[in-house]
């Protein structure tokens, strides 16, 4: 009971007395392990350390393993009892970056409009100067399924982020409503709107930004693939005077297009919502485009179907709006393998040479 989120069931004692979970707990971007008593409910924390821990539970019910990691943890394996005392460590991992120049990656809360709490990311240069002005990368996500900002090794950043930070740019990102492990209140009130509220708490990251002195609120870029894509896309237009550069990844741009289990789900059918898919359409807002913004797609994407960016740009020049677009061949949803390579220098430097 209370405002925290069950992830997974471990398993049972041998007399089912209790069950055994992995759940998030008081602190949103960590993930504990708990042992509950069925006939009450009483529930009783068993991990200590902060960060993001996963467990298995032994077929008895007497022993755990738990694996987790931490902002300042790569990784450590110890072995528990039912009671959560450490018996053994099995495995404590040596920082795998500790020869290289890595800038800081800070896990901090704003407040958003109606005071939630919004958990931020923000990884700054290896040799940061909070006396300098330096521009930023908003990394954004949003969607359901996913939930970005996690107190585990490196915050959840992929190392292209540090790379980035290590050219003097400062990488942000911020869990908006609508995204996972935050309970229902939270991940429901994006319901038939799909973009709106999330692209308010994105700007109330945007203010946060510009709150701090040494940022430049002239040089701002945002990025995402997928439900990003769309973010991305959404924020270029809808809010046009923020971003001087944009690079949307296999972009949704209109949810009727989109298939049906998902979009249904969120925004319920055409015929129930005509005036959520017309709102969150972003083909009616083309015009309104001002910064530079780079479509991306796989021509096989069988997830967001190469129609949706195929129809932006179809408005695009009917209204003789420019916009830049590239194409993998034969790739789906996302771009893998050798070729991944290719699409991170394609978004780095589109991004470094117009900022």
């Amino acid at each position: 009971r209370g405002p925290w989120v069950v992830l997974d069931i471990l398993g049972f004692d041998a007399s089912e007395t209790y069950v055994f979970v992995k759940g998030t707990g008081k602190v949103p971007t960590e993930q504990h392990l708990y042992k509950i008593e069925i006939a009450t409910g009483t529930t009783t924390q068993l991990t200590r350390e902060k960060g993001v821990h996963d467990g298995k539970l032994s077929a008895s019910g007497k022993y755990l393993i738990d694996s987790y990691s931490s902002l300042e943890t790569p990784r450590r394996i110890d072995l528990l009892n039912e009671e959560g005392k450490s018996i053994k460590n099995l495995l404590t991992a040596e920082n795998p970056l500790k020869d290289y120049k890595i800038g800081a990656c800070e896990i901090s809360s704003i407040s958003g409009d109606d005071g939630t709490a919004l958990y931020t990311r923000l990884i700054k240069p290896h040799d940061f100067d909070p006396a300098k002005k330096y521009p930023v990368l908003v990394y954004v996500y949003g969607g359901p399924h996913l939930q970005m900002i996690r107190d585990q090794w490196g915050g959840g950043a992929p190392l292209w982020m540090h790379y980035l930070a290590s050219q003097g740019y400062l990488v942000f990102s911020l869990d908006n409503r609508g995204s996972a492990n935050r309970g229902l209140a939270f991940e429901q009130s994006v319901f038939r709107q799909l973009g709106a509220q999330e692209m308010d708490d994105q700007l109330e990251g945007v203010n946060y930004l510009k709150s701090l002195s040494y940022v430049d609120a002239n040089r701002m870029a945002v990025h995402g693939w997928s439900f990003g894509g769309f973010m991305t896309t959404t924020l270029m237009l809808r809010a046009p005077e923020v971003f001087k550069v944009g690079v949307a990844g296999g972009p949704v741009i209109d949810w009727k297009f989109y298939e049906v289990m998902y979009t249904e789900r969120y925004m319920d059918t055409p015929e129930d919502n005509p005036n959520g898919y017309r709102e969150t359409s972003l083909l009616r807002d083309v015009k309104t485009l001002k910064g530079d913004l780079l479509l991306i797609h796989g021509t096989v994407d069988d997830v967001v179907v190469w129609q949706h960016s195929l129809a932006f740009l179809k408005q695009c020049v009917d209204e003789g709006v420019m916009v830049d677009y590239f194409v993998y061949p034969g790739h789906p949803h996302n771009v893998r393998g050798k070729d991944r390579v290719h699409l991170m220098q394609k978004v780095l430097s589109y991004i470094l040479d117009r900022l």
